[in-house]
């Protein structure tokens, strides 16, 4: 039977044999900001002090965004300097790993754009359910900072160096056609069955023993791996390019141009990477004449 479990900050929960739905619902926007991780640093520590929960699946009450991306804002207002060497991932980083680290499986249904942070948090995630109306992005490049919590680490995990770099270095939109056949989606159904097949998913692998669970998890990540070096030099990427002030540019280009707004993220985000790139695009040559 179906309860409530509790609210943190921004996420609702229920709990039903073995499998936990957990939906997020920050409006206006559901950016990856600090009510979010606040609230995910919360509901993490109940569900590892919990041996009943084999599986989580994260939905977003959001009719247009799964996750939106990083408050842009905020970053502008931060100040950063590079003041010597890094020794562990970001806090945003850092709880993305922890969930990808839990003993127990989590899905993601995606119905929506999740881009920047809201596709570094699904990526950390270990499956992933989408529908036609799924657009993923990482467009940090265009901002001149770099994807910075998990995503420079996990995109290759999950689709291969070349593949990642064409994603990465571009920012731009990833349809849901492209990601199922990258592999970063694991499956692709129409809007209205999302959450039940992912929920389908999550049951499936709940009815199994939770040792063994947990034990495969870590077997194929370390057949992978360990990925915390590459997370802390990702933290000092991100730190490094910040401290030079070259994002601050491009990011209020993008807050100008709608980024940020339901309406200028509603559709393609090509039109806010060129506004962000404009004044790094080499001169027009002039016109040859005889």
């Amino acid at each position: 039977m179906e309860h409530e479990r509790g609210q943190y900050g921004p996420i609702r929960t229920v709990h039903d044999r073995g499998v936990l739905t957990a939906t997020i619902d920050s409006p206006p926007l559901n950016l990856v900001d600090g009510v979010f991780i606040g609230g995910l640093l919360g509901f993490l520590a109940d569900l590892e002090a919990d041996p009943e929960v084999r599986a989580v699946v994260f939905t977003s009450a959001d009719p247009d965004f799964f996750l939106m991306h990083g408050d842009v804002e905020q970053l502008l207002g931060m100040v950063s300097t590079d003041d010597g060497i890094v020794d562990r991932p970001n806090v945003a980083a850092a709880t993305f790993d922890r969930l990808h680290r839990a003993p127990f499986v989590t899905i993601g249904a995606i119905d929506g754009a999740a881009r920047g942070g809201g596709c570094e948090f699904l990526s950390a995630l270990d499956l992933r359910v989408g529908s036609q109306r799924t657009v993923i992005g990482q467009p940090e490049v265009a901002m001149g900072i770099l994807p910075g919590a998990g995503g420079s680490v996990r995109w290759p995990r999950l689709v291969g160096r070349a593949a990642a770099l064409d994603v990465l270095l571009t920012g731009r939109d990833v349809s849901a056609a492209e990601a199922l056949a990258l592999g970063w989606l694991q499956r692709l159904v129409p809007s209205d069955q999302v959450v039940d097949v992912a929920l389908e998913l999550a049951h499936a692998i709940a009815a199994m023993p939770a040792a063994s669970i947990a034990a495969i998890k870590q077997v194929v990540d370390a057949s992978l791996g360990v990925a915390d070096d590459a997370l802390t030099t990702e933290s000092d990427h991100l730190g490094r390019l910040m401290s030079t002030g070259a994002h601050t540019a491009p990011m209020q280009r993008f807050l100008a141009a709608g980024g940020q707004t339901r309406s200028g993220e509603r559709g393609s985000l090509g039109p806010l990477i060129d506004a962000m790139t404009r004044s790094a695009q080499p001169p027009e040559p002039p016109p040859v004449t005889s």
